[in-house]
């Protein structure tokens, strides 16, 4: 009789674990839906989710997939969304350029744009305003960070080279989070979408860290070669304005250096570098991140200068192939060359983006008077090849703005 009994409770409980799977199920599936579920959405839209210190793309700009550059258009799939994080040091009166420099960076890229912006207090408001003025383009998202250096040598940091460049060094400490980083210069432009050079982070063997284009192409002009008074990379050393980083390996390495025999991590390797060469330097952080290459030439890889191309390239005769052959992509303005006259060619198209606004018909028309303007520069050797300056210039705008609108 008790194995009968026994045999009938059996039963019992498991008609009552049958049914509170049948309900579990049934709550379930209105949660689910057609379009694959609550989590997959929200990774897809993470990356128009605000800061807190200031984000394009809060509620009220774009919506759950909807695609960046195409309005009202959304997306089925579920996979998160790839960001381009970009990050930039401004202070002083490099509001301007920055602003500038993000305005092309958005007008030709495809993926959406991450951008960390260290600014210095007083310049927070003015980009607060700009950006979130742009907040309908649905392509990009911002934070604003202070300056920010080790409080024990914060002033002699601050002092290096110019105001807040060194800032630089110590992304990949301040920005933890963040596993790939495109470092610029205020005085860039993109010539082409951002997105073809993050795609030089696939190209990275396993012990490279960063990516940058070399200092010089011509060792007969090159500054390191003739002058510098400390260790740098290759021939020409390399220059830092446009510098890519997987910044994960970057924390996680362990430097060789002429300091210890012991490895160091970057986070250790900084300030030691700094007081042993502090009196032989002259491009400040720059010249750090040479001397840390040349002891670890493996965890650089060197793009050519096309990718940075500056001044120094055309000033005394063309001598960047990669640019003749296919246009420049990226233009590095240092010298000041944007605010004076004396490279009228780089001046033209940092005013032809300055004043260029989103609309696509306005970005479309920018070509033919840019190109007028660029040939009243040939009377400069920069401006004798002005061609280099517009060729993939206009290439970008051809693949971006002038397909058929049901391809885009």
């Amino acid at each position: 009789m008790r194995r009968y009994l026994r045999l009938a409770v059996l039963c019992v409980a498991c008609g009552f674990c049958s049914l509170l799977y049948a309900f579990s199920q049934l709550a379930a599936s209105p949660e689910e839906g057609a379009g694959g579920g609550g989590r997959p959405q929200a990774a897809e839209t993470s990356w128009l989710a605000g800061s807190g210190r200031g984000a394009a793309g809060r509620p009220g700009s774009a919506g759950p997939g909807v695609l960046p550059g195409r309005p009202g258009r959304y997306s089925l799939k579920t996979q998160p969304i790839e960001r381009m994080h970009l990050a930039v040091v401004a202070c002083g009166e490099r509001l301007e350029e920055t602003i500038t420099m993000l305005k092309s960076a958005i007008i030709f890229s495809i993926k959406p744009l991450q951008f960390h912006i260290f600014a210095e207090n007083q310049l927070h408001t003015s980009f607060k305003g700009i950006l979130d003025s742009w907040s309908l383009l649905q392509t990009f998202n911002y934070s604003l960070y202070p300056i920010t250096f080790p409080s024990e040598n914060a002033v002699e940091w601050k002092k290096l080279f110019k105001p807040c460049a060194s800032q630089r060094l110590f992304l990949p400490l301040l920005l933890k989070d963040v596993d790939s980083l495109l470092y610029v210069d205020t005085d860039i432009l993109f010539l082409r979408p951002v997105d073809d050079i993050w795609s030089l982070l696939k190209k990275f063997n396993a012990t490279q860290i960063a990516a940058m284009a070399p200092e010089h192409e011509e060792p007969r002009i090159g500054w390191y070669n003739r002058f510098a008074r400390h260790p740098y990379y290759g021939k020409t050393g390399v220059n830092s304005g446009v510098m890519l980083m997987n910044m994960t390996r970057m924390r996680r390495k362990y430097f060789k250096n002429d300091m210890t025999t012991v490895q160091l991590q970057w986070g250790d390797i900084l300030m030691p570098l700094l007081k042993k060469y502090k009196l032989n330097i002259t491009w400040g952080d720059q010249d750090l991140l040479n001397i840390i290459f040349f002891h670890n030439p493996e965890s650089l890889y060197v793009f050519p200068c096309q990718w940075n191309y500056r001044p120094d390239h055309c000033i005394y005769g063309s001598n960047c192939k990669e640019a003749e052959e296919e246009g420049i992509f990226i233009l590095h303005g240092n010298r000041g060359v944007y605010h004076d006259d004396k490279q009228p060619a780089f001046r033209a198209i940092y005013e032809a983006l300055r004043n260029c606004s989103f609309e696509d018909d306005n970005i479309r028309s920018l070509l033919m008077p840019l190109e007028l303007e660029l040939q009243k520069t040939v009377h400069t050797y920069c401006g004798k090849i002005y061609s280099i300056f517009i060729k993939q210039l206009a290439k970008s705008v051809r693949d971006r703005y002038d397909r058929p609108s049901k391809e885009r």
